[in-house]
């Protein structure tokens, strides 16, 4: 068995780990690449910036943890060595993730001719020119763009603008494969898509569920504020199918009373519901609330809307259902919603183990539900807060990489710009990447990330990638993406700056919805260029007549005058650079109940349980310690007993039923594949399985949920049998 029952998180382990790395970069550019005034690169809990390099929002220092630490370790990376593309790209597809992590950043754009075996090394007028050429020669329908979180707002913004004034409105982002189920949720219900909260209410709340994420590895600074709310006296209830060490207890490396005493207690509480079955938890909750009249009646009467369907639904809804659905007893649902209802000031935190199911849109609404019923929306330190993933992944769809503008920005552009974008409604991520599996997308610009490597159904990824016959790179470093899906097209690779070292200062928008001003600056690579300028030259080469300047939109100050004038709420960004005041978007932090629907009320929203394929395991894919999003920072996991990365968890029951001991080797079995892996014992409920992502893509199908278009990495039907 992976014995987890020592571990903590965090620690002196993870100290000097830390610390190693920062010896592999060098202690002088380490100390020069953490200090400085720029946004961190991980994740979006709110870091730098002009609070400073380790410093959050509340100016909290030191706020850094080993995730920044990581990221800093890839972007100080010196250059590929040239002679590395004298090896075919077929035998760099056989490196793994991890290893292609550490060949180096790449230094100069490549270039893979039609049909041809490798990379050759290109000039940047050569580079350009071709993209341009390419992409002046395709009908614009037949394309789509494509945008990581990493990007900053301006060069988020000139993506988009470069994409509609090209004639195409497929653009999208990786929050359709993360958080665009929260987006459509919240609005249903608070009329919003982001947190309803900021840093600071953090430090007031009572009560924190942290329900379907695992931030010990993922967001590692948010446990400090759960541990900060346990020494108050209030509670931190988990809600989650596996029992995380690191949210059980947690040595937090920047107190050192935790450190000395071996970790801090995190979860107070810790309900394990079976993977997929969120709804009936949520619902239990709600009814036991209502049963033990906790609920909020004066805000309800006041504030909300739908409240008697809502009611009407739960009260006939009966325990037996609830608990045959997430396997949790009455008992156990009814001591939560007890800690509940003792609670003044309840923030309600969930990351992807929420949105990656077919109904991960009506999970969102059951949350909010949940939050309404108490009146913890719309007063400090109290509301909802989604676990962003990457750091900017907020602001680029704030600024308007997404396939729908709303009419009156879109209007506004147009005006601006005095150009006519078109009217076809734009295609999300899996959309985009059907239409190219039926070859009828002919180029794709693709701005970060790793988009072969986070689509489900890795055949399907590859045939849907390699049937795209020009597709464009805008990167930092190369990952697998780059060498697998590419089919018999031309591929060119551009190699990008890294955040701090934009030639300009850029901006960048926390979970918070906090907007930060990164100063770059730093000099490490000569021969690479920042986004948005590279897109600046791809613009004029491909609409030279365009009444869009975008020679001089290669100029930061610019796109944040243009971002200002059409962005509602981002006025304050016109003149950041020179305040060098960081500041929240206007309308989204709710300390008072004025919600953004129609009707200026909260909504119920009546949420059926998802029927679940019963005698099938259920696998939920998900992210290992030493991991940032499809990055392999370790091969093992340190937090699940040094499990690989084809380790297979199951519960002790379901290994015994099916007569599996711990290590053998097993394999997976879905609808649309098959991955071999090893069989290792976690704390899970019975009929629920783990695996990583994103070796587990091979066995998660592209189907998506309906309102979000959001793949079910989270809830995949499985068998496990024992490998011949």
């Amino acid at each position: 068995m992976a014995d987890t029952s020592n571990v903590v998180g965090g620690g002196p382990k993870k100290v000097l780990y830390t610390l190693a790395t920062i010896g592999q970069m060098g202690v002088g550019k380490a100390a020069k690449a953490l200090t400085a005034k720029n946004t961190c690169k991980a994740c979006a809990y709110g870091m730098g910036g002009q609070h400073g390099g380790m410093t959050n929002e509340l100016d909290e220092f030191p706020s850094v943890c080993n995730k920044s630490v990581q990221a800093q370790s890839t972007d100080i990376q010196p250059p590929i060595p040239e002679p590395i593309f004298e090896h075919t790209i077929a035998e760099l597809s056989e490196l793994s993730g991890h290893e292609m992590e550490r060949l180096g950043r790449l230094g100069t754009p490549l270039f893979r001719r039609a049909g041809s075996d490798r990379f050759e090394p290109l000039d940047w007028d050569s580079a350009l020119d071709h993209a341009a050429h390419r992409l002046a020669e395709t009908d614009p329908k037949r394309t789509f763009f494509y945008s990581s979180g990493r990007s900053s707002n301006e060069a988020g913004f000139l993506f988009q603008l470069l994409a509609r004034a090209y004639g195409t409105n497929n653009v999208n982002n990786c929050s359709y494969y993360c958080h665009q189920a929260t987006s459509e949720g919240l609005a249903t219900t608070i009329g919003k898509g982001t947190a309803t909260v900021e840093l600071e209410d953090l430090t007031g709340a009572d009560l924190i569920f942290v329900i379907g994420a695992n931030p010990s590895s993922n967001h590692p600074r948010f446990i400090h504020m759960l541990k900060n709310c346990r020494e108050r006296g209030g509670q931190v209830i988990v809600i989650n199918p596996a029992k995380e060490p690191g949210l059980v207890k947690f040595s937090v490396p920047k107190s050192p009373l935790s450190m000395l005493k071996g970790g801090s207690d995190i979860a107070s509480d810790y309900l394990q519901p079976r993977i997929g079955s969120d709804i009936a938890l949520f619902k239990g909750l709600a009814k036991a609330v209502l049963e033990q009249g906790t609920e909020d009646r004066a805000f309800i009467a006041a504030y909300g809307a739908d409240f008697d369907a809502f009611r009407n639904d739960i009260d006939t809804l009966g325990w037996d259902e609830i608990t045959e659905a997430c396997g949790l007893s009455r008992e156990e649902i009814s001591r939560v919603a007890e800690a509940y209802g003792r609670s003044q000031h309840a923030v309600f935190a969930w990351g992807m183990g929420m949105t990656h199911h077919v109904h991960g849109t009506t999970n969102v609404e059951a949350i909010a539900n949940l939050a309404l019923i108490r009146g913890m929306i719309g007063k400090r330190f109290a509301g909802l807060l989604p676990l962003r993933g990457h750091s900017n992944v907020q602001g680029i769809g704030t600024i308007g990489v997404k396939p729908v503008l709303a009419r009156d920005v879109l209007s506004r552009m147009e005006e601006v710009f005095g150009v006519s974008f078109p009217e076809e409604k734009g295609l999300d991520t899996m959309a985009c990447l059907k239409r190219a599996e039926a070859g009828a997308v002919d180029a794709a610009v693709i701005m970060g990330g790793n988009l072969w490597a986070a689509t489900p159904d890795t055949a399907f990824s590859s045939r849907a990638m390699g049937a795209i016959g020009f597709k464009l790179f805008l990167t930092t470093t190369l990952n697998q993406g780059h060498v697998h899906g590419l089919g018999d097209g031309e591929v060119l690779i551009l190699p990008v700056t890294a955040r701090d070292e934009e030639w300009e200062p850029t901006t960048q928008e926390s979970m918070f919805n906090f907007v930060r001003l990164s100063d770059g600056g730093i000099d490490r690579i000569s021969t690479v260029r920042p986004e948005s300028w590279i897109l600046g030259q791809i613009g004029k080469r491909v609409l030279p007549d365009s009444p869009i300047d975008f020679d001089a939109f290669s100029g930061h100050a610019k796109l944040r005058d243009a971002i200002a004038a059409i962005v509602p709420g981002m006025e304050e960004l016109a003149d950041i650079d020179v305040a060098k005041r960081e500041f929240h978007i206007r309308n989204r932090v709710l300390h008072v109940p004025e919600f953004g629907t129609l009707d200026g009320k909260a909504h119920f929203v009546v949420t059926p349980i998802p029927k679940l394929e019963k005698g099938k395991l259920m696998l939920a894919s998900v992210r290992s310690e030493g991991q940032f999003n499809s990055i392999i920072y370790e091969e093992t996991d340190s937090y699940r007993g040094k499990a690989g990365r084809y380790s297979v968890f199951l519960s002790m029951a379901d290994m015994a039923e099916r007569g599996l001991t711990e290590g053998q080797r097993v394999r997976v079995h879905s609808s649309v594949g098959e991955m071999e892996g090893v069989a290792t014992s976690f704390d899970l409920p019975a009929g629920s399985v783990l695996a990583y992502y994103p070796e587990a893509n091979v066995l998660i199908g592209t189907e998506v949920d309906p309102r979000s278009k959001t793949p079910a990495f989270k809830s995949v039907p499985v068998s496990v049998v024992a490998a011949d």
